[in-house]
């Protein structure tokens, strides 16, 4: 072989080498979007679901606190009576 050829054997392999580093970079840039924007809608989803629990513990307790007054309100009528019983004993 001589000086020429080698040239052209070098620049092939350069260029091959080249491509292979290009490709490798867009491929994992790829991947690293792709990563990202599956990290975005799995944290939206959980955004979702976390403001629907939320939604449903404050529902719960707007609910106990319901039921708390309601309590109260049967603790007086219940010492009422038990006071008109008395009075009638």
């Amino acid at each position: 072989m001589n000086e020429h050829e080698w040239q052209e054997v070098i620049g092939t392999i350069g260029i091959f080498v080249l491509l292979t580093a290009v490709i490798i970079t867009v491929l994992c840039q790829v991947a690293v979007t792709w990563r990202a924007k599956a990290r975005l809608a799995r944290e939206s989803e959980y955004r979702a679901l976390a403001e629907s629990a939320i939604a449903g513990q404050q529902a719960v307790e707007r609910r106990l606190e319901e039921i708390g007054r309601h309590v109260t309100e049967l603790s007086s009528r219940t010492d009422s009576i038990e006071r008109i019983l008395k009075d009638v004993e």
